[in-house]
């Protein structure tokens, strides 16, 4: 792999994608480290050796990337955020109490993050920062990811990555932390390859509230890597809205690892996009870690989601939770793929894996593959999907109460999914997510009517 091609070794399994060569590398952040320059190289050759993965791959075959290959993908403007600053500010400047990061179209915005008054212990620095202070550090999680040569997108974050954070919990301190991803239109097609390293030290609280949204309706795509790492008794609670635009692309994969007694929680609600794919891998491995993967996806129009999670127990008394519920209308498809693989040491394991979907239109489509793999011989695993319309009798229910059809559809729209987003112990979380599903179901009404 050492020629950089658009080519592919395996054009049965895989697509050509022409942006990938037409980078640059040269142009990206940390060209004096020889390190990353070496290591960029190497995940653009993985990448241009497996290129796109087609959908006669089996974690693929529910999606179609051609669209994405034929796509005029262009490098974002750096100056994008001076000219939709007061835009963003007037926006979403009601959560700025908190410690934030603002990115617009994969460009790191300063003068709209906010980092003042960080907890003593916790440190948040922007990619470039992160290159120039802590580049050992950084080191050894981008050099995970340049050996990640079976996963295609995340090969091509690695060698495309142009800004990021990274973020550090030192032992017992806590921090409440939001990121804001920002598409505008930039007279092109943007692609943007975010990178986030998170370390979150023994005995510490992480909350993250991770926002991707648009100021207008454009093609754009991000691709983005989440590297998580739990040291023991550590807590994460991510939370993730998705109110992409209807022409957007996003691909997103997080990786975590979870040392003794650790536990990371996962809810995503996503409403926007053209095509979205969310991947989760954890892996727990020590005693006593866990992790909790809910979501929950309103689509309509010919939107697609791919929810694709992976729950590696590698260590006994480990319990895990994949739960994702969807609303699908018109001609809107979900995916849901989940796998839970418990290693032979990995006893009295304790794992469950649901997904539940609610049609609206004859035309939508939900696929749900949970997989179970065990070599354990003491464990309690269990999987399910549903798939469903509106209830016939509590719709009669209410409509015999004297609610109007259109009402009573939306009121079990609403149940359906609130049931989901109430499970969320963060109050101010639960109650931002919420609101994001009333405001899909206000917007589907919206739409109907015109």
């Amino acid at each position: 792999m050492n020629a950089v091609s658009p080519l592919t070794t395996n054009p049965s399994c895989s697509i050509s994608f022409p942006y990938a060569a037409q980078v640059s590398l040269a142009n990206l952040p940390g060209g004096d480290l020889s390190w990353l320059v070496d290591g960029r190289s190497r995940a653009m050759a993985g990448f241009a050796e497996l290129g796109l993965p087609s959908q006669k791959v089996e974690e693929w075959r529910y999606s179609n990337l051609s669209p994405l290959a034929n796509t005029d993908f262009t490098a974002p403007e750096l100056t994008a955020a001076d000219l939709v600053r007061a835009e963003i500010n007037e926006r979403f400047g009601e959560m700025k109490s908190m410690a934030r990061l603002v990115f617009v179209n994969g460009w790191l915005d300063g003068a709209s993050s906010e980092l003042t008054n960080l907890p003593v212990g916790v440190r948040v620095l922007g990619l470039a920062d992160a290159i120039a202070e802590e580049s050992d550090l950084l080191k050894t999680h981008f050099c995970d990811s340049f050996e990640q040569y079976d996963h295609a997108l995340a090969l091509l974050n690695s060698a495309l990555t142009a800004d990021g954070c990274l973020v550090i919990l030192e032992q017992e301190v806590e921090l409440e932390l939001e990121l804001l991803f920002i598409a505008t239109p930039d007279g092109g097609t943007p692609a943007y390859h975010p990178r986030i390293s998170i370390l979150v030290g023994a005995g510490s609280r992480l909350s993250l509230r991770e926002q991707h949204a648009t100021l207008s309706s454009h093609v754009y795509w991000s691709n983005s890597v989440t590297n998580i790492k739990l040291d023991e008794n550590a807590r994460m609670c991510h939370y993730r809205l998705q109110e992409e635009s209807s022409h957007s692309w996003l691909t997103s994969w997080t990786k975590v690892r979870a040392a003794r007694a650790a536990f990371y929680d996962n809810f995503i609600v996503a409403t926007g996009g053209r095509y979205s794919r969310n991947e989760i891998e954890v892996a727990l491995e020590g005693e006593g870690a866990g992790c909790d993967l809910s979501g929950g996806f309103m689509l309509m129009g010919e939107q697609k989601i791919d929810n694709r999670l992976r729950v590696d127990h590698a260590a006994p008394n480990c319990i895990s939770r994949q739960s994702y519920k969807g609303v699908l209308d018109e001609r809107a498809h979900g995916v849901f793929q989940a796998k839970t693989v418990v290693r032979r040491d990995a006893q009295r394991t304790d794992g469950n894996q649901l997904s539940r979907a609610l049609l609206l239109s004859p035309e939508a489509v939900m696929d749900a593959k949970p997989e179970l793999e065990i070599y354990a011989d003491d464990v309690k695993c269990s999987h399910g999907a549903t798939v469903g319309e509106l209830d016939g009798e509590q719709l009669f229910y209410l409509r015999a109460r004297g609610i109007d059809e259109a009402s009573a559809r939306n009121l079990l729209i609403a149940a359906f999914l609130e049931e989901h987003v109430q499970s969320i112990t963060e109050e101010a979380a639960c109650e931002w997510l919420a609101s994001a599903v009333t405001g899909w179901i206000a917007r589907r009404e919206r739409e109907r009517a015109t």
